[in-house]
C-alpha cells in the first residue's frame, strides 16, 4: 500500500515536471515570435513612411510642374529661362531619389516568410535613409517654388486676362456681324465693311487654336487687334444709315453754294474794271487772275460735285465723302478769290473818299503802346522805344505817300496794318516782360 501511494506520488510529479517543461517550450517559442513580428512591423511603418514621403514629393513636383508650365506660357524672359534651367536640374535630383527609393523597396520583401532579425533591421535602416532623403528633396522642391512666386504670379495675371480678351474678341465680331446684317435689310451696301469684316477670319482660326500654339501673349494681343477691327466695323455700320442722310444733305447744300459762289465769280470782272479805272495799277494787279481762277475753281468744284452724286448713288460711301470734301476745298478757294476783290474795292473806297480814319486808327494803337512804354518810368525801354519811333516815321512817310496824282492807296492800307501790327508787337513784349519780374 505504501508502495503505492509512492508510486501514486511519483507520477504526480513526472506529471507536472513533464507540464512545466512544455510550459517552458511553448513561453521560449512565443517570445521568438513576438520579436520577429514586432521587426517585421517596424520595417512595414518605416516603409509605409517612406511611401508616403515618396506620394507627398510627387504631388508636390506635379504642383511644380503645372506652375513651370503656367510661366513657360506666358514669359519668355531671361528671368524665366534661368527659372527653367533650374526647374531641370532640380527634377534630375529628384528622379535620382525616386529611383533610390523604388530601389530599396524592390531590395525589401518584408513579407516573405521566415524574415530575420538582420534582414529586417536592414530594410529599416534603408527604407528610413530613403525617406528621408525624399523629404529632403520636398523641402528643397518648395523653397525652389516659393522663389518662383514673382514670376508665377505675373504668368497667372496674364493668363486671367486671356479668357476674357477671347470672349471679348468674340462678342465684337458677333455685334459687327449683326450691325452689317442691320445695314443690308436697310437696303444699304456696307461692301467695305463686310470685306473688313471678313479679313478677320484667319486671326480668329488663329485665336481659338489658343495660346497652347501661339502663347499667350500673342493669343491676348491678337484678341484685343480683333475686337478693336471689329468694334470700328459695327461703329461705322451703326453710323452708315446717318451718313447715307448726311451726304444727301451735304449734296444738296454744296450745289446750291456751287451756283451761288458761281454767280458771283461772274461778279469779279466787273469789280476788277472798275479797280482799274479808277485806282493804280499796283492796286489791283495781284487780282486780275481773279475771274479765271474763280471759274476754274466753279468748273472743278461742280465736276467733283458730279463725282459725289455717282459715289452716292453707287453707295461708296468714303468716296462719296472724299468727293463732297474736294468740293468745299473748292468753295473756300473761290469764296476767298472773290471776296478778296470785293474787299479789294471796298477798303479802297474808304481810303480814297477819306484816309483819316486809318491814320487815326493806326496812331491810336502806337500811342497805346507808348503809354504803357512809359507807365512807371520816367523813359522808356530802348528795345521798346525804338520800334514804336520807327512805327511813327513809317506813318507819317505812308500819309505823305498819298500826296500825289495817282497815289498808291492799297500800300498805304499794307503800311498802316503793318505798323499797327509793330506796336501790338511792342505792347506783347512788354507785356511777358512785366509778367515775368522784367
Amino acid at each position: 500500500m505504501c508502495s503505492g501511494r509512492a508510486g501514486g506520488r511519483m507520477g504526480r510529479n513526472d506529471g507536472e515536471q513533464r507540464t512545466r517543461g512544455e510550459r517552458v517550450t511553448v513561453t521560449t517559442a512565443r517570445s521568438w515570435w513576438r520579436r520577429g513580428d514586432d521587426l517585421r512591423a517596424e520595417a512595414q511603418a518605416a516603409k509605409d513612411a517612406a511611401a508616403q514621403a515618396f506620394y507627398d514629393l510627387d504631388t508636390a513636383q506635379r504642383d511644380l510642374e503645372i506652375s513651370i508650365e503656367t510661366i513657360s506660357a506666358v514669359d519668355d524672359t531671361p528671368q524665366a529661362r534661368q527659372a527653367l534651367d533650374g526647374f531641370r536640374a532640380l527634377v534630375e535630383k529628384i528622379d535620382r531619389v525616386s529611383g533610390a527609393y523604388i530601389a530599396t523597396v524592390d531590395a525589401h520583401d518584408i513579407d516573405r516568410d521566415g524574415l530575420d532579425h538582420a534582414a529586417a533591421s536592414r530594410a529599416v535602416s534603408e527604407l528610413t535613409q530613403a525617406k528621408n532623403e525624399l523629404v529632403s528633396a520636398k523641402k528643397e522642391l518648395e523653397r525652389y517654388k516659393a522663389g518662383l512666386a514673382p514670376l508665377l504670379g505675373k504668368a497667372e495675371t496674364q493668363l486671367a486676362q486671356l479668357a476674357p480678351a477671347r470672349e471679348r474678341a468674340k462678342q465684337s465680331l458677333l455685334a459687327a456681324s449683326q450691325a452689317l446684317d442691320a445695314v443690308r435689310a436697310a437696303g444699304l451696301k456696307a461692301d467695305e465693311l463686310a470685306a473688313r469684316l471678313a479679313a478677320l477670319g484667319p486671326e480668329l482660326t488663329k485665336l481659338n487654336e489658343g495660346a497652347g500654339k501661339h502663347g499667350v501673349q500673342e493669343t491676348v494681343r491678337r484678341a484685343d487687334q480683333m475686337r478693336r477691327t471689329a468694334e470700328a466695323v459695327r461703329a461705322e455700320a451703326e453710323r452708315l444709315p446717318e451718313q447715307a442722310k448726311e451726304i444727301d444733305k451735304r449734296l444738296v447744300s454744296l450745289r446750291t453754294r456751287v451756283q451761288a459762289l458761281g454767280t458771283r465769280a461772274e461778279g469779279v470782272a466787273p469789280v476788277l474794271s472798275e479797280l482799274r479805272r479808277r485806282f493804280s495799277t499796283a492796286c489791283w494787279q495781284d487780282l486780275q487772275h481773279v475771274p479765271d481762277q474763280a471759274a476754274q475753281a466753279v468748273r472743278l468744284a461742280e465736276q467733283a460735285l458730279a463725282e459725289a452724286r455717282s459715289a452716292r448713288a453707287e453707295q461708296r460711301w468714303n468716296d462719296a465723302t472724299a468727293r463732297l470734301a474736294t468740293v468745299r476745298t473748292q468753295m473756300d478757294e473761290v469764296d476767298g478769290a472773290v471776296s478778296a476783290a470785293g474787299e479789294r474795292l471796298r477798303r479802297l473806297n474808304e481810303v480814297s473818299k477819306d484816309p483819316s480814319g486809318e491814320v487815326e486808327k493806326t496812331r491810336f494803337a502806337i500811342r497805346d503802346a507808348q503809354r504803357l512804354a512809359m507807365q512807371g518810368r520816367s523813359t522808356p525801354e530802348p528795345r521798346h522805344a525804338r520800334p514804336l519811333d520807327e512805327a511813327v516815321a513809317r506813318l507819317d512817310r505812308a500819309v505823305g505817300a498819298l500826296q500825289g496824282r495817282h497815289p498808291d492807296y492799297w500800300a498805304f492800307l499794307t503800311e498802316t496794318a503793318a505798323v499797327r501790327e509793330t506796336a501790338n508787337r511792342v505792347v506783347s513784349n512788354i507785356r511777358e516782360d512785366r509778367a515775368a519780374g522784367r
